[in-house]
């Protein structure tokens, strides 16, 4: 396997252990919003960066979806609703890691959050033509 294709893979694995980690801890203490919050935007993060690796584009160190977005509109047409998907999870990446600050998350804004990281999942591994075993 190259190595441009073993990053993309890597890149992938850890953005699944994200999703993965998200829905566990979803069924067994949902009360964990902020939890599952956090790791839906590093996944969608990280499938991102799976992509520009992929692409050729070095991902950048940021948590700022929107900009990941950015650099792929840059080679290739974004919908719109993918800058909306990914507005609506932009704030987990911080904002819900410390106590001062509060997000308030309902079990729908949860059931939201899942959704639009297995999006994220299906379009990206779609994109990239990838074998798409989804038991992470």
């Amino acid at each position: 396997m190259n190595d441009k294709l073993n990053m993309v893979k890597l890149w992938v694995e850890k953005a699944d252990h994200d999703l993965g980690t998200a829905e566990l801890t979803h069924q067994h203490i949902p009360k964990y919003r902020d939890t599952i919050a956090f790791h839906c935007q590093q996944a969608t993060e990280k499938y991102l960066k799976a992509y520009l690796v992929f692409c050729d584009i070095p991902p950048k160190r940021t948590h700022d979806l929107i900009l990941l977005l950015g650099l792929i509109s840059e080679i290739e047409t974004v919908a719109d609703d993918l800058f909306e998907m990914a507005a609506e999870l932009q704030d987990y990446a911080i904002e819900v890691r410390y106590p001062d600050t509060i997000i308030e998350l309902t079990d729908n804004d949860i059931l939201r959050t899942i959704e639009i990281t297995r999006n994220f999942r299906r379009i990206i591994i779609q994109k990239m033509s990838l074998e798409d075993n989804d038991d992470q």
